[in-house]
C-alpha cells in the first residue's frame, strides 16, 4: 500500500487525511497535540474551530456557499461533520464547536488506513506528505519551512471573538431573527440607539488594548479586522459592518435600530453565544467593561474572551502549484491557511485538492482537473498565480473563478449561473471517480 505523511490535523489536515485514505493511502497523521498545545488552541481534538463557530453562508448565491456544496459532492470529511453537528444559525453553517471537533477526531482515529502519531514535527520531512500545520505553525518547524524554501514567511494578525452565556443575556432588551427574516429566526439582536451606539464606538476607541508583539493596524486581515480596529476608521464603521441593521426590525419599536449587535448560537446545547464580527485584542478587563455597554449585554457573563494571534503564510505564488504542491517537489505539498487561503471552509478544499492530487502522483496517475470554473480549482489558481506581486491571504469569491461567457444583469442570477456551470463540472468529476 502506497503511503503519505500527512503533519497537522486541523481543517485542512485532517481533510487530506481522510480523502488519502478514501483512496487507498496508508496514512501517517501527525499531530502535536495534546503533546503541544498553540496560544489559541485549547482542545486535544482534530479539526479545532478556534474562531468563530461558523462556516458563513450556505445559499449557491454566495461563493462559500458553493465552495461548500463541491465539497459536499466530493466526500468531504469536514462538511459532512458540520452536518451533522450543525446548529442553527440562519443561512449560514454553524456548528456545534465541541462536537464537530470531537466527530472528526472519532472519524479519523476510526479510518483502517490512518495511523495517528502524536509529536512535534520539526523539520520539513521527505516526500510524499503534505504539510498542513495551520497559521499557528510552531516556531521549530515555522523556521524549517522557512530555511526549506530559503525565505521567510509573510504574515498577519488573526483574533477571536468573546463568548457569553445565554442565561446572562437580557432578552428584555434583545429578540430572535435573522437578517431579511432568512430561514429560522436563529440570532439574538441586541439593539443600540444613537446616542447608546456612539458613547460605546468612543469607549472602544480608548480602549486599553492587550499587548502583542508585531501588532500593526494594517497587518490585519480585512476578514478578521478587530472590532476597535473597524472602529478606528470612522464612527459610523461598525454600523455599516458588523452592526448593521439592515434586514432587522425591533418588535418593541417595529423599527429598523440604529445599530445591532448580534449573538449566534455557539454549541449544540445553546447555552453559550459569541458575538457575532466582535473579534478583538483588547484586555480582558476592558472587553467586559466596553462589550456591556451593549444594552442586552449589560449582565453578561464571558466564558471566553476574545484574543489576538500572530498568524503566518507562504509566498505561494513564488513557490506553490496550483494543487499547493512545491514547484520543485511534487511530492512535497501545503495546504490550509498557510498557503494563503482564508477561512475554515477554504482550508479544508485546500486539504481535499492537494491530497486528492497526491493520490493521483503516488499511484503514478496524472492529478484531476479542477477548472478554473470550479471554487475548488479558482482557489488553487488563485495562490499560485505568479503574476501576483503583493499576495494576500483571501477568502473564495466570484472574482477569482472564471466569469460566464454570457451576460446577465442581476447579480443573485449571474451568481446562480456561475454555481450551477460550477457543479455541473464537480458532477462529471464525481461520476469518473476521482
Amino acid at each position: 500500500m502506497k503511503k503519505v505523511t500527512v503533519v497537522g490535523a486541523g481543517l485542512a489536515g485532517s481533510e487530506a487525511a481522510w480523502q488519502l485514505a478514501q483512496r487507498g493511502i496508508a496514512v501517517e497523521l501527525i499531530e502535536m497535540k495534546p503533546h503541544k498545545m498553540t496560544p489559541a488552541h485549547h482542545s486535544p481534538d482534530f479539526g479545532e474551530l478556534v474562531c468563530s463557530n461558523s462556516l458563513r453562508g450556505d445559499r449557491l448565491e454566495n461563493a462559500v456557499g458553493l465552495l461548500k456544496e463541491e465539497l459536499r459532492r466530493m466526500g468531504s470529511l469536514i462538511l459532512a461533520c458540520a452536518e451533522e453537528t450543525r446548529v442553527e444559525a440562519g443561512g449560514c453553517l454553524a456548528v456545534d464547536r465541541g462536537g464537530f471537533s470531537a466527530l472528526v477526531t472519532k472519524k479519523l482515529r476510526s479510518h483502517p488506513n490512518i495511523t495517528i502519531r502524536a509529536e512535534e514535527v520539526t523539520q520539513v520531512p521527505q516526500g510524499p506528505v503534505i504539510i498542513a500545520t495551520g497559521p499557528l505553525t510552531s516556531d521549530a518547524l515555522s523556521k524549517a519551512i522557512g530555511e526549506y524554501f530559503g525565505q521567510d514567511y509573510l504574515h498577519f494578525f488573526d483574533a477571536a471573538a468573546p463568548l457569553v452565556t445565554a442565561e446572562s443575556i437580557d432578552m428584555d432588551r434583545a429578540w430572535w431573527q435573522s437578517r431579511y427574516d432568512r430561514g429560522t429566526p436563529d440570532y439574538i439582536n441586541c439593539a443600540m440607539d444613537k446616542a447608546q451606539y456612539e458613547a460605546f464606538v468612543k469607549e472602544l476607541i480608548s480602549a486599553e488594548e492587550a499587548d502583542v508583539h508585531g501588532f500593526e493596524d494594517q497587518n490585519v486581515f480585512e476578514g478578521c479586522m478587530p472590532v476597535e480596529v473597524m472602529a478606528r476608521r470612522g464612527v459610523d464603521t461598525l454600523r455599516y459592518g458588523p452592526l448593521k441593521p439592515v434586514g432587522l426590525r425591533d418588535p418593541k419599536t417595529d423599527k429598523e435600530p440604529y445599530a445591532v449587535v448580534q449573538l449566534r448560537q455557539d454549541n449544540a446545547a445553546k447555552s453559550v453565544y459569541n458575538l457575532v464580527g466582535f473579534q478583538t485584542h483588547l484586555k480582558f478587563g476592558e472587553q467586559k467593561r466596553v462589550f456591556s455597554m451593549i444594552p442586552a449585554l449589560r449582565n453578561a457573563e464571558f466564558v471566553r474572551y476574545g484574543v489576538m494571534h500572530h498568524n503566518t503564510f507562504l509566498q505561494s505564488p513564488k513557490l506553490l502549484d496550483r494543487y499547493y504542491a512545491d514547484r520543485r517537489d511534487p511530492l512535497v505539498a501545503f495546504a490550509g491557511q498557510m498557503t494563503g487561503v482564508e477561512g475554515y471552509v477554504e482550508s479544508a478544499a485546500s486539504g481535499f485538492l492537494a491530497a486528492v492530487a497526491m493520490a493521483a502522483k503516488v499511484m503514478e496517475k496524472e492529478p484531476p482537473e479542477f477548472p478554473q470554473t470550479t471554487a475548488i480549482g479558482a482557489l488553487g489558481l488563485y495562490i499560485s498565480d505568479q503574476r501576483i506581486t503583493d499576495f494576500q491571504p483571501m477568502n473564495i469569491n466570484f472574482s477569482i473563478i472564471a466569469p460566464l461567457e454570457q451576460r446577465i444583469r442581476k447579480k443573485s442570477e449571474k451568481n446562480l449561473a456561475i454555481a450551477n456551470r460550477s457543479l455541473a463540472v464537480i458532477d462529471a468529476l464525481v461520476a469518473q471517480g476521482i
